[in-house]
């Protein structure tokens, strides 16, 4: 009888067929899952970043209508700091640089995790057939 392991869980499935899985092919399943795991993070922490780029985007756009000698608050830490109109807009540029600077990181982290987990489905997909079933719930 066959073992047929769905990504990102520890359940066995039985069937019908008679398949061995090796210790190399486990491993290949607990790295492909642990993968899947981390992509599942970067989604999120891409989603959290994109909506936190949104944010400092739209305080530009907001800061604009200002007066120049105006005394803006602008949140440093846990800390709101006042500043002038342009030391502002030079602190909401340089958070979103950073901001953009730390979604390509995770983006780069991202696609270099998907190429390893395209590796590792395209062999356990070669070596189980459809008694393995690595796609995502999604």
């Amino acid at each position: 009888m066959a073992a047929k392991v769905a990504s990102g869980t520890n359940k066995v499935f039985q069937s019908h067929d008679d398949v061995h899985i090796s210790f190399e092919d486990q491993q290949r399943i607990n790295r492909f899952a642990k993968h899947n795991a981390r992509m599942d993070d970067f989604k999120a922490e891409l989603e959290m970043k994109r909506n936190e780029l949104k944010s400092v985007e739209e305080a530009l756009e907001e800061i604009e209508l200002f007066d120049e000698d105006e005394d803006i608050p602008f949140l440093v830490g846990e800390v709101f700091l006042s500043h002038k109109l342009e030391r502002t807009q030079d602190l909401l540029k340089e958070t979103k640089d950073t901001i953009l600077k730390e979604i390509a990181g995770i983006e780069a982290k991202a696609k270099v995790i998907k190429a390893e987990m395209d590796e590792l489905k395209a062999h356990l997909y070669q070596r189980f057939g459809s008694n393995i079933s690595l796609e995502s719930d999604d």
